[in-house]
């Protein structure tokens, strides 16, 4: 079942289309996910309250390199979109390449866009493209307080070759 839920970009596209015509809502919220925690859970389920379907989008394994740096990913995009598709809340799951999730907003142009309470309204990178789109930002999750960038660092410690 939750293989499903794990679609290239046409398919997302495909099935966006479909829920739209049945009158739901679209969410899109976007991350590395390289270590899933509880604030990640968290932040999903806050998403999912929003209303209507959950689609996470997830860094490439070249884009968390470069987002992130030597060392990362710790999973490939695939295993992260196969943890991610088997949660509850989530409807769907895009492997993307970029950077940033604008050109995703374009394709699908989600009603609202989720974030993280690491940024506020005005700090989405994306707030600009998701209002040309007619869509909202929404910021929503726990604080902060936890970070794969910060559970690698403490409890795992530097990566050895």
């Amino acid at each position: 079942m939750s293989a499903q839920k794990i679609l290239n970009r046409e398919g997302l596209k495909q099935r966006v289309a479909a829920w739209r015509r049945a009158g739901e809502s679209i969410t899109l919220t976007n991350g590395c996910f390289d270590l899933l925690h509880v604030g990640h859970v968290r932040y999903l389920h806050a998403a999912k309250q929003l209303g209507g379907r959950l689609i996470v989008a997830i860094n490439s394994d070249d884009s968390v390199l470069a987002l992130k740096g030597e060392g990362r990913p710790l999973m490939p995009a695939e295993e992260r979109a196969e943890i991610l598709s088997a949660l509850a809340d989530v409807d769907a799951v895009v492997i993307f390449p970029e950077r940033d999730v604008q050109a995703l907003i374009r394709e699908i142009r989600p009603d609202v866009h989720a974030k993280g309470t690491d940024y506020t309204a005005g700090t989405v990178p994306e707030r600009d493209v998701v209002a040309e789109c007619g869509g909202r930002v929404e910021i929503v999750g726990d604080p902060k307080d936890h970070s794969a960038t910060e559970i690698i660092r403490s409890r795992i410690g530097p990566r050895r070759s």
